[in-house]
């Protein structure tokens, strides 16, 4: 689904990573970590999709949530597991949207 974002400005957040091979309670985590995001503060919504490259991009309404949601002690144990058996490698883009558009067939 698409996440139903407000008009810009709003800043966006892409996580782009590549899995290891260790996937041990990755499911589980990433279920807990959805739904702690959802209760954030700030937190506008999500979209992701894996293939060879996982990409999530959630949306922010301040660069102060985003710093926020970084810091809350159960995601810095998500975080750290990340590196220590989920991730091969990862990257974390923070994005200013200042203009986006859209098209849903569905409307016509």
């Amino acid at each position: 689904m698409i996440a139903a974002t407000p008009k810009p400005p709003y800043y966006a957040v892409i996580f782009s990573s590549i899995a290891a091979e260790n996937k041990d309670e990755y499911g589980f985590m990433a279920e807990k970590m959805v739904d702690l995001v959802k209760q954030q503060a700030g937190y506008l919504g999500h979209e992701s999709a894996r293939n060879e490259i996982g990409i999530t991009v959630s949306y922010w309404d301040s660069l102060e949530s985003i710093k926020k949601w970084k810091l809350i002690s159960e995601h810095l144990v998500a975080q750290q597991m990340g590196r220590d058996k989920w991730y091969a490698a990862y990257k974390v883009r923070i994005c200013l949207v200042e203009r986006d558009y859209s098209f849903d067939s569905s409307l016509f």
